[in-house]
């Protein structure tokens, strides 16, 4: 991404696997010349690249810094990344908890501050919770102090009937595998406590749908679009919760060449498996949902900048409600044909998570509790809101 530091322009280079936990800053000078750190390229190349960027002759210095740099700081695809991935799995996978990552970042890792905090975020919040038949919610996943009003209209629906139920918590996974779902066993940690997963539930799944899951997922380590969720489950009900965590990912295969996510034999699967526990479990489940919508602007990619319900967030705004209009009513198809159009260009991160739940519980029906847009910087949007799902 654009370096956030108005002195040191550039390139902000960061691992969200955090199998590396270097930030780099790479100057504009040198941006171009990344193009031959391709694995097609040789280093013949990249030097004829940097006395081109230079104009100076002498670049063996600078190309020996810039690849020792990379490479030391495990953003190049060599032996010592090869090293660093394979430690952080392997430190994961044999983890007896997960662990909050986020704490100390996202929110505060210190108990009395965080639940002044949380505190902060839920008050004054209005009980709704007169929807007959709730099932479930849909929050963000967004920074809670960025998106804390959409949380708090979807977590203010929660009531004290819902505490000894299994949170199926669906996440978007930002960085799995596409067409697979990521299940973990490890209880979830965060500064409030300790919130054991429903084994036996994951258990079933795996055995139903195994090719599609990837269990004790690595990305768990590193996702928080299921961590904020239980944060604020354990700030409503305390730690002692059971949760199924899952992380969706991408149905890229649907989205670019075409057709149902379900034509995939690993989701239809998985899909028919969730399908079977929702009505099995019933009145024994609460579905979580943690999704963004849209992003928009340079940081995803954009040619322009994008301010938050202005310009082009006006129209994101009616297509991003066309999207929910569907969600409301438990149109699945719908929903994915308008996710498909020009392949998801509004690039809503939360469609997996959604187009699962929509599957799972296709008697669900949503109530839009409130929908935000949200500079993430000066020059990006993202947008999200908070849902509340009952029995039609």
């Amino acid at each position: 991404m654009p370096s956030p530091v108005t002195d040191r322009p550039g390139l902000l280079i960061r691992d969200p696997y955090r199998y590396s936990d270097v930030t780099l800053i790479i100057p504009p000078l040198l941006i171009q010349a990344l193009e031959c750190l391709d694995g097609e390229h040789t280093e013949l190349d990249l030097k004829a690249v940097l006395v081109q960027l230079t104009g100076d002759l002498q670049v063996t210095e600078l190309t020996n810094h810039l690849i020792g740099t990379l490479s030391d700081s495990g953003f190049l695809e060599d032996e010592k990344f090869e090293r660093l991935k394979e430690q952080r799995q392997r430190e994961f996978g044999s983890a007896p908890k997960r662990s909050p990552v986020h704490a100390g970042n996202a929110y505060p890792v210190d108990l009395e501050p965080l639940r002044s905090t949380l505190s902060r975020y839920m008050d004054g919040a209005q009980n709704a919770a007169q929807y007959d038949g709730l099932i479930g919610i849909a929050a963000p996943h967004v920074s809670p102090e960025g998106g804390w009003r959409s949380y708090q209209a979807a977590y203010s629906m929660l009531t004290p009937a819902c505490r000894d139920r299994t949170f199926v918590v669906l996440g978007t996974s930002h960085y799995g595998e596409p067409e697979r779902f990521g299940l973990t066993r490890k209880p979830f940690v965060t500064p409030l406590g300790e919130s054991p997963v429903n084994v036996a539930l994951v258990d079933w799944l795996e055995q139903k749908a195994a090719p599609a899951i990837q269990m004790e997922d690595y990305c768990h380590a590193v996702e928080h679009s299921i961590e904020f969720q239980v944060l604020f489950l354990q700030h409503i009900y305390g730690a002692g919760i059971r949760i199924l965590p899952i992380l969706c990912g991408p149905y890229a295969h649907s989205i670019y060449l075409g057709g149902r996510p379900e034509a995939h034999d690993g989701v239809r699967r998985f899909l028919e498996a969730l399908a079977e526990l929702a009505a099995r479990e019933a009145g024994r489940l609460f579905w979580v949902l943690g999704i963004d919508m849209a992003h928009i602007g340079r940081r995803y990619g954009d040619s322009f900048t994008a301010r938050a319900d202005q310009g082009a967030m006006v129209e994101v705004n009616a297509r991003d409600q066309g999207r929910i209009d569907r969600v409301a009513v438990g149109d699945a198809e719908g929903f994915w044909n308008l996710v498909q159009e020009k392949r998801d260009d509004l690039r809503w991160c939360g469609s997996s998570p959604l187009y699962t739940f929509l599957k799972a519980v296709p008697q669900a029906r949503g109530r839009l509790l409130r929908y935000e847009q949200w500079n993430i910087d000066e020059q990006s949007v993202v947008s999200f809101g908070g849902m509340a799902f009952a029995t039609a």
